[in-house]
C-alpha cells in the first residue's frame, strides 16, 4: 500500500473588516507575508466563515463606529466574537473594542472591553505621538511568542484606551505617561501600534496572530 502523503495544513482565513476607513491593504499584504488568507471585505457571509477577524483603524472614533454600525458590521463583530472567534483590533481598532472615547465629542464603542479611550498625555512632547518607540510585555500570550520582553513598534495617535481590568493589559509603551498599547482577553486583542508597519516584530505578531486563528488552534469563547 502507498504511504498516505502528508497534507499541509490549510492557513488561516482572516477577514479585514472594511468600514471604509484604515489601513486595510497594508494589513491585508502583511497577512498574506506571513502565511495568512487574508480578504479585506465588509460582507457579512464571509465575516462569518472567517477563522478570524482584523479590525484596522486610522482616524476619528466617532467617524469609525457610526460607518461600523450603518454597514451592521458591529454586531457581527460581537457576534463573531461571543462565538470564540479571534479578533484583532489595530490602532483605531483596538479602541473601537473598548466601551466609549472623549473623542470629538464622545461615542459609543463596541463595548466588548470594559474601560474608555482618552486623550494621551504627552507631557513635554508633542500629539499626534508619531514613532518608534519600546513595547514592555506584561503577560504571556500566544500574541507575543517569540518576541522579546522588550521591543519596538511604530506607533501613530493621539488617543489611548484606559482598561478597567489591569489584567486585560498585555503590554505598556511610554510616550509621557505610561499607557496600554496592546490588550489580550482571548479571543479579543489589541493593539495601539501598527505591526504591519513594524519590520520582523510586526510580522512575527501577525503570525502568531494567523497562528491562533487557525482552524486546528484551540477558541475560547469571551468571558462574561
Amino acid at each position: 500500500m502507498t504511504p498516505a502523503t502528508p497534507t499541509t495544513p490549510a492557513p488561516a482565513t482572516i477577514a479585514v473588516v472594511d468600514y471604509g476607513m484604515g489601513n486595510r491593504r497594508s494589513v491585508e499584504k502583511a497577512l498574506d507575508h506571513v502565511g495568512a488568507s487574508a480578504r479585506i471585505t465588509r460582507d457579512h457571509g464571509e465575516l462569518r466563515a472567517a477563522d478570524g477577524l482584523v479590525v484596522p483603524g486610522v482616524g476619528a472614533f466617532p467617524r469609525a463606529m457610526a460607518n461600523l454600525r450603518e454597514l451592521g458590521l458591529d454586531d457581527v463583530i460581537a457576534e463573531r466574537a461571543a462565538q470564540g472567534i479571534p479578533v484583532l483590533g489595530i490602532c483605531l481598532g483596538m479602541q473601537l473594542l473598548f466601551e466609549r472615547s472623549s473623542e470629538r465629542g464622545g461615542a459609543e464603542g463596541l463595548a466588548l472591553l470594559a474601560g474608555e479611550v482618552a486623550a494621551l498625555r504627552p507631557g513635554a512632547g508633542k500629539l499626534p505621538h508619531i514613532g518608534w518607540n519600546l513595547v514592555s510585555w506584561r503577560a504571556e500570550s500566544r500574541l507575543t511568542g517569540g518576541l522579546p520582553e522588550t521591543c519596538a513598534f511604530y506607533h501613530v495617535h493621539s488617543f489611548v484606551a484606559r482598561p478597567a481590568d489591569e489584567d486585560d493589559v498585555l503590554g505598556m509603551c511610554q510616550y509621557g505617561e505610561r499607557f496600554a498599547t496592546a490588550v489580550a482577553r482571548p479571543p479579543l486583542y489589541g493593539v495601539q501600534f501598527h505591526p504591519e508597519k513594524s519590520s520582523l516584530h510586526g510580522l512575527r505578531l501577525l503570525e502568531n496572530f494567523a497562528s491562533v486563528c487557525a482552524p486546528t488552534g484551540s477558541r475560547v469563547a469571551v468571558r462574561a
